[in-house]
């Protein structure tokens, strides 16, 4: 029973969502922090906590500075970290990926022009197998601010969304998610109002199960919004006032006059990003010199604010009335594409995939199952075989800035580009090969990602690893407008920061492998707009397919010759023993010998890998001779270990000797064993019976001419 000497004010909301019940409670935990709740599912329980500064970032700007931290504390599955130093460390790729997810869904709830520092921290502080923490993340983060001072337009909630033969389930477990049968996995937030982000994979499912994934998620998200704002009745506090920044009134009087069709001149001239930027920035020098009289070191600032805002409308305005995209194509039109593949020639697989002004270089690389990435979560280790990384220097874009490591950008890209191939990788008894991916940008001007999900298909290919199908990717856009809203396929970057969703979907012919969506409309997208963008996008995937499939049809026969070669052998368990001999002695003379690596599993399952066939034809043959068995009427060439008087013991087989008896030695008649035999000598002998008890009985006489 609680023991509690403080006057605690506790409040606390259930709803029930799928087959769970989720409670939510504030005024026990963080009570000096903004806005502290507690959520709870199960044995599953989240502290998140909001905090800001109250005062606004100086100058104008429409980026909301919001940091999101999503922690999983190792005592929440009593377990203590491992490594030196027994704490934890630098987040895991769960971690980064999960916050990513958190910050995507509540950004765009922020009001506009909102530019204090906030920062949301979401702890995982019990773990419990069965339920997801990371939805329950989503939950309670959002509560933290709906409960706060910090200024929050409304709750939002996400869900998990598996498919088990058809049929949906929220939320569910992770022996559910794990099942075969599976073929989604899908999370979805939103708000009140509508949709507003989607992430996940599946395994070539139809399009239209997405949207049915949303209409399932929809109902239960609401229940959770529903929930917080019940939570905010009883707890919640008075929301604090700020001042936003606005232009000056002259400034916008005089971006709208001669530099609005100056701008809507450049935006009509020039498609390429490099000549459009270089025409902007000279009329951006242009407006400043203009404001620098009167506004001194705010020119720059003000010139580029105004000109953005009027890009961003003529840009928008071009779509709608026009039909026209900035670099002139239509809303369907996919940006030139050009491939090949062997680039590398030392690699194991390579593949140059550009659209447009973004280029992957995309190297696939093959290696053992010691190269496979251990993975820690809170429960268990898991170990992935299949790998992608994904990065983005700044030379990409043109820039000069220092080369640190991948960020959660990079990371979240490289996720999603994984998740798109993985369900078309070949099981490891199909292909024994661990699998890294990597896609270098070497250009961008948006849909990065994509582009690796493309360029990592054709290095695969390349690497002649045997997938089922190939793999495309595009990136949607939308805008919207005057009542009405125009999709884009193939969005590139300007179009990212303009558009109102940004949609990526990944797939083979068959169907969708990997979905992820950003929508910046506070009432979500419209399920029929989602509808036409997942047919304007499987369009355009196909298209682009074709291109891919013009390059290279089918993954190459053979893997590269500078790539290991794999072999799987089976042998009988009670032989295991004998491969790996007294204190590994005999594993660790193969090795030595044939430059090979080798794996035995409990099951018997023997993985050799070699530099070359040679190499692994010889530790092939060295691991049959300590496994075989004796056959009778085989002929052996065997060692003398042993002389009795009755005959003598010759090792035919590693550890396995037979008795060649005195009158099986020669043809006539011996006296003594040593006459004919030395100790140490190679013999020929012949098997000639095996008894029951399994003693072998051997004849040289048998082989004497």
């Amino acid at each position: 029973m609680p023991n509690f000497n403080h006057n605690f004010d506790i409040q606390s909301v259930e709803v029930t969502v799928g087959r769970d019940t989720i409670k939510l409670e504030t005024g026990l935990i963080a009570k000096q922090a903004d806005g502290a709740v507690v959520a709870s599912m199960g044995d599953t329980r989240i502290l998140a906590t909001a905090v800001s500064t109250k005062e606004q970032k100086p100058g104008i700007s429409d980026f909301t500075p919001l940091t999101v931290n999503y922690k999983e504390r190792t005592y929440a599955a009593g377990k203590i970290p491992g490594g030196f130093f027994k704490r934890e460390g630098k987040p895991s790729k769960k971690e980064t990926l999960s916050s990513r997810i958190i910050d995507r869904t509540m950004r765009p709830i922020f009001p506009e022009g909102f530019a204090c520092e906030t920062n949301v921290t979401a702890m995982v502080v019990s773990a419990d197998p069965n339920n997801d923490a990371e939805i329950l993340a989503v939950l309670a983060s959002s509560a933290s601010v709906v409960i706060s001072s910090i200024p929050f337009n409304e709750p939002v909630a996400a869900v998990r969304i598996g498919r088990i033969n058809g049929e949906y389930i929220v939320n569910p477990t992770k022996e559910e998610q794990a099942l075969p049968e599976c073929d989604m996995d899908l999370t979805i937030a939103g708000s009140a109002q509508g949709i507003l982000m989607v992430e996940g994979g599946a395994k070539e499912v139809e399009e239209e199960s997405i949207i049915k994934a949303m209409e399932v998620a929809k109902p239960e998200i609401d229940k959770m919004c529903a929930a917080q704002l019940r939570l905010r009745e009883l707890a919640g506090k008075p929301k604090f006032e700020y001042v936003v920044e606005k232009l000056p009134q002259e400034v916008v009087d005089l971006a709208n006059g001669s530099f609005r069709e100056e701008a809507k001149k450049i935006l009509h001239a020039f498609s390429d990003k490099q000549t459009r930027d270089l025409q902007v920035a000279q009329l951006k020098k242009t407006f400043t010199d203009q404001l620098t009289e009167q506004y001194g070191d705010n020119a720059a600032i003000y010139a580029g604010i105004a000109l953005e805002n009027i890009m961003y409308e003529e840009s928008r305005n071009l779509v709608l009335h026009e039909g026209v995209r900035v670099d002139g194509r239509k809303p369907t039109e996919i940006r030139p594409l050009s491939s090949l593949v062997g680039y590398l020639p030392r690699a194991h697989g390579s593949a140059v995939f550009t659209r447009g002004q973004t280029q992957s270089l995309a190297v696939a690389t093959l290696g053992t199952k010691d190269d496979q990435q251990m993975v820690e979560g809170l429960e268990d280790t898991s170990y992935e075989r299949f790998m992608l990384h994904y990065n983005f220097p700044g030379f990409a874009t043109g820039e000069c800035k220092p080369d640190r490591s991948p960020g959660r950008r990079e990371i979240g890209h490289g996720e999603l580009a994984r998740r798109a191939l993985l369900p078309l990788i070949p099981s490891e008894e199909e292909f024994p090969y661990t699998i890294r991916v990597v896609s270098d940008i070497t250009e961008s001007n948006g849909s990065s990602s994509m582009a690796s999900v493309c360029g990592g298909s054709l290095a695969l290919f390349d690497a002649g690893v045997p997938m089922k199908s190939p793999c495309s990717g595009i990136a949607m856009g939308a805008i919207s407008g005057e009542g009405k809203f125009v999709v884009l396929s193939d969005i590139m970057g300007l179009e990212d920061h303009l558009g109102d969703m940004d949609f990526k979907l990944t797939g083979s012919r068959k169907g969708i492998t990997a979905f992820q969506m950003d929508v910046k409309l506070k009432t979500g997208m419209p399920l029929d707009v989602l509808r036409q963008a997942i047919k304007q996008a499987t369009e355009g995937r196909m298209f682009i397919m074709d291109h891919m499939e013009k390059t290279i049809a089918q993954p190459r026969k053979d893997v590269s010759p500078y790539a290991p070669v794999i072999y799987k052998m089976q042998i009988s368990v009670d032989k295991i023993g004998a491969v790996i001999g007294p204190g590994g002695k005999n594993i660790k003379r193969i090795t030595e010998t044939t430059g090979t690596k080798i794996d035995i599993e409990e099951n018997g399952v023997v993985t050799i890998a070699a530099a070359n066939a040679e190499k692994l034809t010889q530790a092939k043959a060295e691991i049959e001779m300590l496994t075989a068995e004796p056959e009778v009427n085989k002929i052996y060439k065997g060692k003398v270990v042993s002389i009795q008087p009755f005959g003598a013991f010759v090792e035919i087989l590693p550890g396995k000797d037979g008795l060649l008896h005195i009158s099986e030695i020669a043809k006539h008649r011996i006296n003594k064993v040593e006459d004919v035999l030395k100790l140490g000598e190679i013999v020929e002998v012949k098997c000639v019976e095996i008894d029951n008890n399994g003693k072998v009985r051997l004849s040289r006489k048998a082989l004497l001419k």
